[in-house]
């Protein structure tokens, strides 16, 4: 096979992924800029007036999708940041100040453990615990008899690095519960919220109910290009605007931001419950085709979706797996699998890979899964 690794070779996969006619979602990242501006010059009138002016250090459009995202999640107001990592920063700062307690307990695999270089402590000077460490979230005895005290309760929903997992509805609540029984605060990371509602059966405002404050992305569901957004008590918001302007989110202009996460939340939004469904579609599939083939092992995580999102587990190297799923795009125009790597702490020779079911892969029938599997596994071989 050829190889697949470098910066060429990065370039190269994305090619072969873009030009497939058959795959199972396509990323912001496969667009060229040309065509992103077009698009959204197209499409942002149908979301907002055009012919007013553009915004100005967070009013106009920025206030619209503020004002749009709080009414979807039930607060009486929210704050527009340039990157979710600052408006959970500043989220827990503030109420670190009206608890009096700096410490948070959140998983260990939360996002802002894995991928944001201790920002908690070295920049807002939080501190963190962690009620449980398997790859799951906590139960409310663990919330409840954890032996440290802490001032908020932060909750991943879902939790993403290890498989997009969720509760169920009444652990959620029972886990919030023990949370206020400790006279903690509970500040819900969801990222990817919007995805959230077909597992619980709620309404997104129901869900975002359960916490005091609620931060939302609007690239990672929605397509957005960028941006993300804070709700909670108008005071705890107000607050979190002045803390904004400090780490440098007072954005001179955002409008192409803005005017993609209300396109997002018009367009994308109301299309996620069907993402959800058909992916519990594709991991039956991948499922069925990998248990008759001739892989020594597998593993779909969780082997019924909770959101559109799922891992699947193989034993074999990254850079093998990467290959071969890109010699199937480039020979046959379909793209089952992408990005491949090697879990940490996993034996040598086990892979992960993260499958995204949306628009694009909802004409995928089950039998669609397993010729491309077989087809990808023959490369293997």
């Amino acid at each position: 096979m050829a190889e697949t690794s470098g910066p060429d070779n990065k370039q190269r996969r994305r090619a072969a992924w873009r030009a497939s006619h058959r795959k199972l979602w396509q990323p912001p990242t496969e667009d060229r800029i040309g065509e992103r501006l077009a698009a959204l010059a197209a499409d942002a009138e149908h979301v907002y007036d055009l012919d007013e002016w553009a915004d100005l250090y967070g009013d106009g459009v920025v206030e619209a999708v503020e004002e749009r995202t709080a009414a979807l999640l039930g607060f009486p107001a929210a704050a527009f940041f340039p990157t979710g990592t600052m408006a959970q920063q500043i989220a827990l700062r503030c109420w670190a100040g009206r608890t009096g307690n700096n410490t948070v307990a959140l998983h260990p695999l939360a996002h802002p453990e894995v991928h944001e270089r201790n920002a908690f402590s070295v920049v807002s000077g939080l501190r963190t615990v962690h009620p449980v460490r398997e790859p799951r979230l906590p139960t409310a005895d663990e919330v409840r008899d954890f032996e440290e005290p802490f001032g908020t309760l932060m909750v991943e929903l879902p939790l993403r690095e290890p498989g997009f997992l969720l509760p169920s509805w009444d652990e959620l609540v029972a886990v919030v519960e023990a949370a206020r029984e400790r006279d903690a605060v509970v500040h819900f990371d969801g990222a990817r919220l919007w995805e959230c509602a077909p597992h619980f059966g709620r309404s997104l405002a129901e869900i975002a109910s359960l916490a005091d404050s609620v931060y939302v992305s609007f690239y990672k569901s929605l397509r957005g290009l960028s941006g993300a957004a804070l709700a909670g008590p108008t005071d705890v918001i107000a607050e979190a605007r002045a803390w904004r302007h400090r780490y440098g989110g007072q954005l001179f202009q955002q409008y192409p931001a803005a005017l993609s996460a209300l396109l997002g939340m018009e367009r994308e939004l109301p299309r996620l419950p069907s993402y959800v469904a058909h992916a519990k579609t594709v991991a039956a599939a991948l499922h069925e085709a990998l248990r008759d083939s001739r892989v020594p092992w597998f593993r779909i995580v969780p082997e019924v979706p909770h959101t559109h999102q799922f891992h699947v587990w193989l034993p074999y190297e990254p850079d093998r797996l990467e290959k071969a799923a890109t010699e199937q795009a480039e020979s046959t125009g379909v793209t089952l699998f992408r990005v491949w790597w090697a879990p940490e702490g996993a034996p040598p020779g086990t892979s992960i890979t993260e499958l995204t079911v949306a628009e694009p892969g909802l004409t995928w029938t089950a039998q669609d899964v397993r010729a491309a599997v077989d087809e990808f596994l023959s490369r293997l071989a």
